[in-house]
Order: structure tokens, then C-alpha cells, then sequence
């Protein structure tokens, strides 16, 4: 359930127009939400306060420009390093979801480049709303794809797809399943025809409880890429990926090298998507 949105908002990009798309979804009307705009640190005092200034504005803006509910909206502007500032945020609020700018930067280059979201997607375990900056429009969210597998991550993106649309009229799941994405053990199912794929067909019977409509999908080939082109060609406005955090507490503060280097699947859908992109998380036990 989404109570508690935390939307970081740069005074740039498209993540208020996500804001207000998500908006007009029943269960994001009910949310509290926190906007949050970060100063960072200036080496004068002269510099810092027009810094702070400009923050105030920004914030102001969102707020009118969002037309949030005033009992359940909160602007809160921070001097820091974004990177730590979000992620302490979302801890202070219990955000069920972060809303952020991407410029779709990949692996190392986004490390080089100091990408905020490429941080907090390494470091946080909450859900995260990535839009890329001015790289695709954004528009109502009816069309939603969920690329499932066995994984708790995956079943908590399902639980999150059927939240926001069963209230959505015109509303349509299409739920994925890469075959080839599979680490098979003996006795595992495995099927290209997609009503035939036990870990499709679970999903599908839960989005018909809730009325929702729905398309199955089994595409063979590499996951990440398969994905982008299937929601290209549907023309999904949402797509909700789960992205278990593998590492134990020892190593959050260690980069992941997989995301580093763009290999994960999470990292190349982020990148690629034409669309935004809502990332579920399940801390490694």
C-alpha cells in the first residue's frame, strides 16, 4: 500500500508531471507526500543564501503547481548532498515510495557523473519511481507492465500494479515473463506459450479478482531488452520491476558491481525503458 510518498523534486525534469499523473489514481489521492528540495552545501554565505532562496521557490511552485491536498502535503527543503539527504528523508518519513529524476546514465558513468539516482537505487530498500529527465512524455497511468518471476520483489511489484489500477477505469496489466530470465531446478516449469507459465498464470488469476484486464507474455531472449521493446509496442506508461537487494548490511555502503557496470537487469530497464520505470525492493535477509 502507498500511504507515504516522498517526491524529490529538483525544480527540473518530469517528475512532477508524474506527480500529478499519479494523482489521478484513487489510492496516490488518499497519500500523504512529502516534497522535498535539496540545497547543496556553498562555500559562501552570500552564495548559500540565494541557494536557499531559489530552493524556497522551487518548493513553493511544486506545491502550487502540484495542487496537493494542504492536510496531506509536506515541503521540506534541505542543505547536503542529495544522495544522503533523500535517503535520509525517506527514512524519516517511512516513505512507501520515492519519486526521482533520472538522467539515464548507466553503470560507470553514472558513478563517474555522480548520479543521485543511480545512489539511492544502489543504497535504498524502499520502492523508487524513477522518470527520466525530458526523454519521453508522461501520461495517465492505465497501461501497466509487471515483469514477474518467483521472487518476492516481483510479487510485491504485482501487489503494487493491482493497487493502483483496480480503481482505473480502462485499466490493463500486462504481465511478463522472460524465459530465458529463468534459473531453472529440476521438476521447474518452463513454457514459451505464456498461459502455460505457472508463475504468468498465478498472476493472472490475482489481477482477475480484482477485475483488472490483462495480457500474458513470455518473450525469449535477453530480459531486460525484451521488456523495453514489449513495452514500447504496448505503449505501457508504468513499467513495475523488482529488484531484490542481494547484498548483506556489511556491504550496503560497497558499490554493487553488477549496477556499476550495467549488467543487472534493473540497471539496462532504468537506462532503456520508454517509460518510467517503479522498482520494488526487498532488503537481502
Amino acid at each position: 500500500m502507498i500511504e507515504k510518498i516522498l517526491l524529490a523534486d529538483s525544480g527540473t525534469g518530469n517528475t512532477e508531471a508524474m506527480m500529478k499523473a499519479l494523482m489521478e489514481i484513487p489510492l496516490v489521492q488518499r497519500a500523504s507526500v512529502t516534497v522535498l528540495h535539496v540545497v547543496p552545501s556553498q562555500v559562501s554565505a552570500e552564495t548559500m543564501a540565494e541557494r536557499w532562496e531559489a530552493g524556497g521557490r522551487t518548493l513553493a511552485n511544486a506545491i502550487t503547481n502540484l495542487n496537493l491536498d494542504p492536510g496531506r502535503v509536506n515541503a521540506v527543503l534541505r542543505e547536503g548532498d542529495p544522495k544522503d539527504v533523500v535517503i535520509q528523508v525517506a527514512d524519516e518519513v517511512n516513505a512507501d515510495l520515492i519519486i526521482m529524476g533520472s538522467r539515464g546514465l548507466q553503470g560507470l558513468k553514472a558513478i563517474l557523473e555522480n548520479s543521485v539516482s543511480q545512489y539511492v537505487f544502489q543504497l535504498s530498500s524502499r520502492p523508487m519511481l524513477l522518470v527520466k529527465d525530458d526523454l519521453y512524455s508522461i501520461r495517465p497511468i492505465k497501461r501497466v507492465m509487471v515483469a514477474m518471476d518467483k521472487s518476492d520483489s516481483a510479487r510485491e511489484g504485482l501487489n503494487i500494479a493491482i493497487s493502483l489500477l483496480r480503481d482505473v477505469k480502462g485499466g490493463e496489466l500486462t504481465l511478463v515473463h522472460s524465459v530465458s530470465s529463468l534459473k531453472t531446478k529440476p521438476f521447474d516449469v518452463v513454457s514459451a506459450d505464456p498461459n502455460q507459465d505457472p508463475i504468468l498464470t498465478a498472476a493472472a488469476a490475482e489481477a482477475k479478482r480484482y477485475g483488472i484486464a490483462y495480457k500474458l507474455s513470455a518473450p525469449e531472449g535477453k530480459p531486460g531488452r525484451r521488456i523495453c521493446q514489449l513495452a514500447e509496442e504496448r505503449n505501457v506508461d508504468l513499467i513495475i520491476l523488482g529488484s531484490p537487494d542481494r547484498r548483506p548490511t556489511i556491504a550496503k555502503g560497497l558499490p554493487d558491481l553488477d549496477k556499476v557496470l550495467g549488467e543487472s537487469l534493473t540497471d539496462f530497464v532504468r537506462v532503456y525503458a520508454p517509460c518510467p520505470v517503479l522498482l520494488t525492493r526487498m532488503a537481502a535477509k
